[in-house]
């Protein structure tokens, strides 16, 4: 329900970044391969199939036209040569339907395995703890799933079958030229040295090349997509020239990237179309050679070099999609990645006894940084309303991310029931506990859709109810009511009301303990206030704890805990911290002035 957003660094090598998504290995790539192969592996072998025959076919024409050649210089009359040119004639027409058909079954071969492909990255993708996601960044995440997976759809799809076909047609041809004589067989072999040598190169650096070029554009796609973000307030604190100067840098760097992998195409291609040159005319002086001594009719000859000539072009087409099969071998290193993330638990944890909340000794560390939480301790009652006050920075909604689950703490426990709150699944913490805080997301479609993604049975009876307990009264004012559709082709909520939908999902999930951390930032005070009041009301029994920035929402509270240095100082009732004169006091004056003079 919540969406977030954090920076990343990208390495321009082979190894990910600290925080980005994993990479899987090649040797993962090829097993993960194999896996997709074998989930169609019927397919696949017509495929294999149809692409041999279709081959096999293709050679006939060169040797008939060989054929004619030889029956001329000895005196054949027309009506040979006109069957064997008939001949010729009908061995391409089938070569033409045979190819068509193995482009059509291998096309149908892509498009059901490039499904498999999706459906797995959208269900890895769902699986990623909310923390896995914010340390590597939405725009890592973001490119996976569009770039590097259309990356992958298009090698499926096109590359894919073209390499199949091409490579079983270089394969057949050279077995052909071996048949006409070992010789020019040889001849036609060692023609391809040069390739073999540029393309050991090519390969050497492919990989780490396209993988990086890959990182690059993740980089860009996160700074853009945290650029536009948070753009108002990169304007409000002037930051303009420094959105610009990373954008800047990150654009270079994707320069610098794609002008690397360019070079190693421009070499690999100069040195393979020298290397076309080279077994033609090998062929032509070893058969004018053999010829001469009788060895091997003219016709053979012929045929030899006219296999050779049709060599070119399924060599072209595999040393064309080789190049973007390494693009696309990156890309699928980086989609396959997501399964060595770390996975959401999916162990079936002991039930919580209860709906008690306790946090034992908690300390907590981001990654590059110092303390941020330091020995916190604090039972939370089940139905219990509790408001977590304190400074800018001192903890709250770091303590909040640990009792939702999200993150773990580094030493100490928070458990729920006896249970520690990280160690449940997706679908058990749900049912406990829900994080609600003001970075929402409004998915296209119905506002009908978006409120049944928390609970898919609820009925339009509950629909309007839970509406109605926050205030969104404008879903009545709709055209079409709960079937508006949400989005760029239809209503656009705005920051007020997309909050507002979040919260209806909060009361149809109906968790035990909901946790607000500055929720209802977007709406106006009077309106936050009454929200408040009407989810309290709803969510009567229920545990709330809520992060205030507000001092209403503490004054209202059972208990208020105060945060300073990421420590709790001070933990009472609203009349008994403003009695004691502490720092809930000070901040209870100050906030009271403030709002009393507004």
């Amino acid at each position: 329900m919540t969406s977030v957003t954090s920076k990343k660094s990208t390495g321009q090598d082979s190894e990910q970044p600290s925080g980005q998504l994993p990479i899987a290995e090649p040797a993962d790539v090829r097993r993960a391969a194999g896996r997709l192969i074998r989930a169609d592996g019927r397919a696949f072998t017509a495929v294999l199939a149809v692409n041999s025959l279709a081959a096999a076919v293709g050679l006939v024409g060169p040797w008939l036209l060989g054929r004619i050649i030889d029956e001329v210089r000895a005196g054949g009359g027309v009506d040979v040569v006109d069957r064997l040119a008939l001949a010729i004639l009908l061995c391409a027409l089938a070569q033409l339907l045979l190819a068509r058909w193995a482009r059509y079954v291998g096309h149908r071969f892509g498009e059901r395995t490039l499904a498999r492909v999706r459906e797995q990255f959208v269900e890895r993708a769902l699986s990623l703890p909310a923390s896995v996601v914010e340390r590597a960044g939405t725009g890592d995440l973001t490119a996976r799933g569009t770039a590097d997976v259309a990356q992958v759809g298009t090698t499926l799809r096109d590359a894919g079958p073209e390499l199949l076909i091409s490579t079983v047609q270089c394969l057949f041809i050279l077995g052909a030229v071996f048949f006409l004589d070992p010789l020019l067989g040889a001849c036609a072999v060692l023609g391809q040295v040069g390739i073999w040598f540029v393309l050991r190169w090519y390969l050497r650096r492919a990989r780490a090349a396209y993988l990086a070029e890959g990182a690059a554009t993740s980089e860009v796609a996160e700074i853009v997509a945290a650029t536009a973000a948070g753009a108002r307030t990169v304007e409000a604190f002037g930051l303009q020239g420094r959105r610009i100067a990373a954008s800047r840098d990150a654009l270079e760097t994707s320069r610098r990237t794609r002008m690397y992998t360019l070079y190693l195409r421009s070499v690999f291609f100069l040195v393979v179309e020298f290397s076309y040159v080279v077994p033609v005319a090998g062929v032509l002086l070893a058969g004018s050679f053999l010829h001469e001594r009788g060895l091997l009719s003219l016709g053979a000859v012929i045929a030899a070099a006219l296999y050779l000539r049709q060599l070119e072009s399924p060599l072209d087409t595999i040393l064309m999609r080789l190049e973007q099969l390494q693009s696309s071998g990156a890309s699928f290193a980086r989609v396959e990645g997501l399964g060595r993330a770390p996975q959401a638990s999916t162990a079936v944890c002991p039930t919580p006894e209860d709906d008690r909340i306790d946090v034992t000794g908690v300390r907590y560390s981001y990654d590059r940084g110092g303390e941020v939480l330091r020995g916190v301790d604090l039972t939370v009652r089940p139905g219990e309303r509790l408001a977590i006050v304190g400074p800018s920075g001192a903890g709250k909604t770091t303590l909040s991310r640990l009792l939702a689950g999200i993150d773990a703490p580094s030493s100490g426990a928070v458990t729920v029931g006896g249970v520690p709150v990280a160690a449940l699944g997706p679908e058990q913490l749900r049912r406990q506990v829900v994080l609600v805080t003001q970075e929402h997301h409004v998915f296209l479609g119905t506002v009908r859709d978006n409120l049944l993604i928390a609970e898919p049975g609820a009925g339009d009876g509950e629909l309007w109810a839970a509406l109605e307990a926050v205030g969104a009264g404008w879903v009545s004012e709709l055209g079409s009511g709960l079937d508006t559709e949400l989005g760029p082709d239809g209503h656009r909520p705005d920051g007020s009301q997309a909050q507002q939908l979040a919260l209806a999902r909060v009361v149809l999930a109906d968790p035990h303990t909901l946790i607000l951390d500055e929720a209802t930032a977007l709406l106006d005070p009077a309106t936050a206030r009454h929200t408040e009041h009407a989810l309290a009301a709803v969510l009567a029994g229920r545990t709330v704890i809520a992060i205030a920035h507000r001092l209403h929402t503490a004054h209202d509270a059972d208990r208020v805990a105060v945060m300073e240095a990421g420590r709790l100082t001070e933990v009472g009732t609203h009349d008994s911290l403003v009695a004691a004169g502490g720092a809930y006091a000070a901040l209870w004056g100050s906030w009271h002035g403030q709002a009393s003079g507004g």
